[in-house]
Order: C-alpha cells, then structure tokens, then sequence
C-alpha cells in the first residue's frame, strides 16, 4: 500500500496534487511520502515484537539525512555498507548502537571509525576481514562487536546481479568455514562475538527461500552455542520483493510468520534489514515528456536519475498525471542520455503531449542513491510530502556543482 493515488482523475502524493510540487520545483524530481515510509517501518516492527527483533534500515536503498531522520525518530536501526553511510548516520544524529555495518570490503579506516563511535556490530564476510578487525581493535583497545555473516547457499531473489545467497556470490562465508572461524578466534578477547547474519538477495517473491535459510540459521546458532559463543542475535537480512508492475507479493507479516515458526522456542533475537520493501513504493520519479517521437515519449529524466531499468532491465509503472491519459497504447519512455539502454520504462500504457509530466512509480528505493553525473547532469532535487504540506529536502544540483571539485591546472 502506498499513498500515491488518483483523487477525482488526478494523481496526489497523500493530500498533494503531483502537479502542483512539479511546477514548484522542476523536473526531474524524486518525491517521497511521509505516510507510506512509516507504515511499512511500522508494520515490520509491529510483526517483530514476538521475536524481540529490531528492524534495521538499508540506508544504501534510501540515504537522504532527512528521511534517515524521519525512521531514527520512529524507533529504527541501520544497516550500512560503507564509511560514508556511517558519516551520514553521525550526521543524522543516529545512535551509533543502531548501526550494523555489512559489506565485503571494509577498509581499515572505516573499520577504526565505526570502533571509535561504538556501533553495535560488524557484519564480518571473510576470515581476512575478521583479522583486519582483531588486529585494529587491538590496537586500540577497544572490543569488536562481531556478527558472521554466512553464506546459505539458497538461490533466491530476481535478476542475477541481486543474488547474494549462493556460494559463487561474493559474499558471506560457508556455513562450515563459520564454524571454524569461531572457534579459531573464540579465545580472542578483543572480539565479542554476539550474531550470525545472512542476506539471501534482494525483490525475493518465493517465501520458501526465507524459510530455508532461517532453518540453517538456527541450526548454525545452536551448534555455535554449544563450542561456547552464546549467539544473541540471529539477523536474517532483507530482501522481501515489492510490486512493480504486477508482481504477487508478500506481506512483511506473512514473512513473520515463517520466521515465527522457524524461531519459535529459542532465545535469539531476530534483527532484519529491510530496505527496498520500506522505500520502494514510498517513492516516485517525476519527469516531463519534451518530446515525442514515433513510439518514444523522450522526457528529462534519464539513465542517470534511475538506473534500474537499464542496470537490471527492471520494470516500473509510469502514470500520466492525468488518470484520463491512461492508455492502452504503448510507448517507450526513454531520456536524452547518449546511449540506447537509456530507457525507464517499455511499453508503457499512458498518452501524454509534449511538456507534459509523468511519474515513475516505485522508485524510493535504489533510486537516487544510484543516481550520477553522467553526460553532465546535475543530479535531481528530493522532495518529501507530509499530509497537504511538502518540502525540499535536497536541492537539484547546479552546472556549478557539476566541476566545483575539479582543479583547473591551465589558470
């Protein structure tokens, strides 16, 4: 459920006409919904109160400071990947406790970083990365808060580059080879092994796939406990699919209740990471058709706004602003980026003139974040609507900004 709707043919973002924010700030635009993020954090948390779970946030699926804020102040923790999304949850003034840091390759100095302002775990994913970690926190003489994040073998999720649980991804380590890390480094003061963590992919629609990987989780806990590591926390990752077109999905309750079966009895406390199932859908990209052309609807939003389509060949919904421009003929839609895999949608049903806006559905998720300068456009503006109010929360970038880092060696 989202609350981007048609109201007497026209499309709002909760109380706000759509229209009315394009002509206010330009296009392209990213808008989020207020109501829609804190629904879906809300019902992730309500299902997790019998399980004694944290809901952890991707920040790589949606990083803006005021939308971290935004779930910070509802009661989330974060899942990061990267020293730059530490700095932003500092920023955000997030409580360090509230971060799990995952990732394959984690520098030293982001390593030292997260130590030095206490975050509540590392989501170790190699043997070499867990001797990184004890010889820098020995070094500083702190204890390493350690999560192993194993690798189930469990082929899940939609195209391959979004597939994280099979032993040839990079990442994570066998269940074996767990077993043998920990009792290697079990002695090893510096470091508190508290967690085991998998993440089996990500837009997974088969709920089997979560079951399996949960069962190899307690499995893998239980034998953990008995060499002495009294595991606490068992983080199942994220991952669950949403709808982009007409995908059958899955409700976060329905997931809890697989995990509910599988958990049921055991003193773990079950964590997840939810990223693109929270944002996805809370977000639209809003664009303007400049042109027509043959089969084509050429608009200002391009490859380098969202990348998914011509990254993943994912499908998103694109809806006129106009429910009357709804239509069965189908057009391309496609921006002035100069390459053909520039598309954002194929054979999308609407009608629409010249200088006239469209929006992207589902596209709060792994939207902006991955967004670039390519063929030197400024990066798009970020908006957040709040009941009939809504507000800038990340201006468009400038030509300006386009080479204000860049050094001139010929003045």
């Amino acid at each position: 459920m989202d609350h981007f709707n048609f109201k007497q043919g026209e499309l709002f973002c909760e109380d706000v006409p759509i229209k009315n924010i394009a002509e206010k700030f330009g296009t392209p635009a990213y808008v989020y919904s207020k109501a829609t993020l804190l629904r879906h954090l809300d019902v992730y948390q309500k299902s997790l109160e019998s399980l004694n779970g944290i809901v952890c946030f991707s920040v790589k699926a949606l990083s803006n400071l005021s939308i971290l804020k935004l779930l910070d102040e509802h009661g989330s923790g974060f899942d990061i990947v990267s020293g730059g999304e530490l700095h932003r949850c500092i920023k955000a003034g997030i409580d360090p406790k509230k971060i799990i840091f995952s990732g394959v390759g984690k520098s030293a100095d982001e390593i030292a970083l997260a130590l030095k302002v206490g975050i509540l775990s590392f989501n170790v994913e190699s043997e070499s990365e867990l001797k990184r970690i004890y010889q820098i926190s020995k070094n500083m003489n702190l204890k390493a808060p350690i999560g192993l994040r194993v690798n189930p073998d469990v082929d899940a999720g939609g195209h391959e580059y979004i597939k994280t649980g099979k032993k040839e991804n990079k990442f994570g380590i066998s269940f074996e080879k767990a077993l043998d890390i920990a009792k290697e480094y079990s002695n090893k003061s510096e470091l508190n092994f508290l967690a085991i963590t998998c993440h089996i992919g990500s837009q997974i629609l088969d709920l089997k796939s979560f079951k399996n990987a949960a069962e190899q989780m307690l499995d893998l806990a239980n034998r953990l406990d008995q060499i002495g590591l009294e595991i606490k926390i068992i983080d199942m990752g994220g991952g669950l699919g949403v709808r982009y077109i007409d995908e059958e999905t899955s409700a976060p309750a329905e997931l809890m209740e697989i995990y509910q079966d599988v958990f049921s009895g055991t003193n773990k406390r079950i964590f997840l990471e939810p990223g693109r199932s929270i944002a996805a859908n809370a977000g639209i990209l809003l664009a303007k058709v400049e042109y027509l052309k043959n089969n084509f609807l050429i608009t200002d939003a391009a490859m380098n706004d969202l990348l998914r389509p011509a990254l993943y060949k994912a499908n998103h919904q694109v809806v006129p602003l106009l429910e009357q421009n709804i239509s069965h003929n189908k057009v391309d839609v496609v921006g002035p980026v100069c390459e053909s895999g520039d598309y954002l949608a194929k054979e999308a049903e609407v009608e629409i003139k010249e200088d006239e806006f469209l929006a992207i559905r589902t596209a709060g998720a792994y939207g902006f974040v991955m967004s670039s300068n390519y063929n030197s456009r400024p990066r798009a503006c970020e908006i957040l609507v709040e009941g009939d109010d809504f507000r800038l929360i990340r201006q468009r970038e400038s030509h300006d900004d386009l080479f204000k880092h860049e050094i001139d060696l010929l003045k």
